[in-house]
């Protein structure tokens, strides 16, 4: 039998070091590193690794020379680690643990299948062109958290400006500067009245039968917006119309509706929700354009994906969803 021979650990090239950064030494030595001490050699390890046997000895070496202790004992037989290596490789494999799941977190969230979509809602998601985006989305993206944010244009474009709001959907074309629009997809005008208004016995409203009528609408979006909606178009017939604002959410405003003590107008995404004691009647010729808001810098994967769908939806709704 050959006589066994250790290799004594070698006079290291700089003394021990209290602190080492990580940085100065790469990945690829530690991979060597784990290599030779799971096949108990460095030939054995640089066939597995693909590379010469001197290139893992020399990895090996300079790792030992950066943190300023011996981790193996080399003999014919092959390597044993030290008791610093022992301790450097039990430390090293969690590390190597956490890289290898950052990495897989971070590859999931940068091809949009995690994180999080800040919207911001004028329209209701109950039914139409925004219930069916979400619906197709969370589909492929059930990792992608969904927050809203309900307000009007004052609230949502410098929410996307700050970049505290990913995109809002808004009625018209909004000013927003800093910010891309897309035209999305239209819903038509309804008149929301009490089952007992004489007009409830029409299938369809014309902005002549409305002349007169008092209207309310909530001091909350998307009240200013119906509010400034129904001004324009009624002064166009020659009459200053009488719109009472109310500081009350969706649910109150249709209750004093179903009271009899004014009307109001919603998109025809609402209408899916049902009162008791209200009837919604489309305006005649009436279509209101909904449009996407969002920052050019915004970097989002999830978002960036989740708005070529609504681009891909709106085609097919037959608009070109463009600018």
């Amino acid at each position: 039998m050959y006589p066994l021979f250790f290799y004594q650990p070698r006079r290291l090239q700089r003394p021990l070091a209290n602190d080492v950064a990580f940085s100065e030494f790469e990945l690829r030595h530690l991979r060597y590193l784990l290599a030779t001490a799971d096949l108990g050699g460095i030939r054995r390890a640089a066939r597995s690794l693909s590379v010469e046997p001197s290139t893992i000895s020399r990895g090996i070496r300079d790792l030992e020379d950066n943190i300023g202790a011996a981790l193996f004992i080399r003999g014919y037989g092959g390597v044993t680690l030290t008791h610093a290596g022992e301790l450097f490789i039990r430390r090293m494999r969690r590390v190597m643990s956490e890289l290898t799941h950052a990495t897989k977190d971070v590859g999931v969230i940068g091809r949009g299948q995690e994180g999080v979509i800040r919207i911001g809602l004028i329209s209701s998601i109950a039914s139409g062109f925004i219930a069916e985006l979400l619906d197709a989305y969370a589909v492929h993206h059930a990792g992608v958290r969904i927050e809203y944010v309900e307000g009007g244009v004052i609230d949502h474009v410098p929410a996307v400006q700050q970049h505290r709001l990913d995109v809002a959907f808004l009625t018209g074309t909004p000013a927003a500067e800093g910010c891309e629009l897309a035209h999305l997809w239209n819903e038509r005008v309804f008149a929301v009245m009490s089952a007992r208004h004489e007009l409830a016995e029409k299938e369809e409203i014309a902005w002549t039968d409305l002349r007169n009528l008092e209207f309310i609408v909530s001091e909350a979006a998307p009240g200013p917006e119906i509010h400034d909606y129904l001004v324009k178009h009624l002064a166009e017939l020659g009459n200053r119309p009488s719109v009472q604002q109310h500081a009350v959410y969706r649910d109150t405003l249709m209750q004093i509706v179903a009271n009899g003590q004014g009307l109001t107008l919603t998109s025809e995404a609402t209408v899916a929700t049902q009162f008791p004691g209200v009837v919604y009647r489309p305006l005649a010729g009436e279509s209101l354009p909904f449009c996407a808001v969002w920052s050019p810098r915004n970097d989002n994967p999830a978002f960036r994906r989740f708005l070529s769908l609504a681009k891909v939806i709106s085609v097919k709704c037959g608009l070109s969803a463009q600018p």
